[in-house]
């Protein structure tokens, strides 16, 4: 027979409704009484209703979140710091992918809304993201991750992109690289912050960015290695060939590299190259990747957090929350040496 509120209570000679204080984490219980009824339900392996704790609350305890690619590392990573964080606070997680397709993250994000989540997280992949109650329910509160649209009035968490583009730029221009490409992103914040900051470093150092030296790209994150591999065979069939290139991502950056292999020329002699996100792997690559590191699980953690808030104090005004990122620097630019040089 499952335990219920009331057996713990009557064990320690205490009201269920102490015992459902302590369960909803009230501040008004001694902290003596907190601890025995949290002791006594490890013991019996108390497993909370939370169907029952729903209906009683008008919650539902769970989180929506919706990416473009549920198995990209980037999203995947993020959604585990995610979970680990609602998991202590008895929320779970309801996953879902857009697939890149704007069709497909509305359908997606009404389909959430119809399950009573409390809290919505979306990286959109909407051209230009509309008013997100058009959508569903006003009543439940969302959060942008990862893509910004600052025309909203929403609460957004992301990595410091602008000075994504900057450190990968000055790190290539310390290791004395001056006909730097960039093959960057087509949609979103990310795309076009980090192309500006990557176009004010190389203004800021003098050097000229040719038109033919930034490839903009589709794909860069399902297919991001296959786009890379194509985007860098046009930068090498220049006359003028790069000496070092800025990737919108690891993917795209690993593509780059198999490229420059399979036209002869040497990594990172002939042309050094820096990614984006410090995928878990860059270490064993065949060319260890250079890459700037945007805080996955910090940016995870930080979003866990603000959902949390929001499932309380829903109507708080929108924050804007930037994680500064880290640059990693690796054999595809030189080695960790070159961090010196920047």
């Amino acid at each position: 027979m499952a335990v219920r509120l009331k057996d713990i209570a009557r064990d320690l000679g205490v009201s269920v409704v102490t015992v459902s204080k302590v369960l909803r984490g009230n501040t008004d219980i001694g902290e003596e009484t907190r601890k025995r009824v949290l002791k006594r339900m490890k013991e019996l392996n108390y497993q909370p209703n939370m169907l029952a704790r729903g209906l009683a609350s008008g919650k539902t305890y769970t989180v929506g979140l919706v990416v473009p690619d549920l198995v990209h590392p980037f999203f995947a990573a993020f959604a585990k710091a995610l979970s680990g964080v609602l998991r202590q606070s008895s929320y779970a997680l309801v996953l879902a992918s857009s697939e890149e397709n704007p069709d497909i993250e509305r359908q997606e994000i009404r389909t959430l809304l119809r399950r009573g989540i409390d809290v919505l997280l979306i990286a959109s992949c909407q051209p230009n993201l509309r008013n997100f109650y058009e959508l569903g329910d006003e009543r439940t509160p969302y959060l942008l991750f990862d893509r910004n649209f600052p025309h909203l009035a929403a609460h957004f968490v992301g990595s410091d992109d602008l000075r994504v583009g900057e450190m990968a730029t000055s790190h290539l221009i310390g290791i004395g690289r001056k006909r730097i490409a960039h093959i960057a992103g087509h949609n979103g914040s990310p795309a076009y912050d980090r192309l500006r900051g990557y176009r004010n470093v190389m203004a800021e150092h003098r050097l000229s960015t040719p038109e033919d030296y930034v490839i903009v790209c589709d794909h860069t994150e399902e297919s991001g290695d296959k786009t890379g591999y194509e985007a860098m065979q046009r930068l090498l069939a220049l006359q003028s060939r790069p000496d070092a290139v800025f990737c919108y991502n690891d993917q795209t950056a690993i593509g780059a590299i198999e490229a420059t292999i399979a036209a002869g020329l040497r990594v990172p002699e002939d042309v050094a190259i820096i990614g984006c996100g410090n995928m878990p792997y860059n270490d064993y690559l065949r060319i260890p990747l250079s890459s700037i590191d945007h805080g996955t699980a910090e940016l995870g953690r930080i979003a866990g957090e603000l959902a949390l808030e929001l499932t309380s104090q829903p109507e708080q005004p929108p924050k804007n929350i930037l994680v500064p990122p880290t640059l990693v620097p690796r054999a595809s630019t030189g080695g960790r040496l070159t961090l010196e040089a920047c």
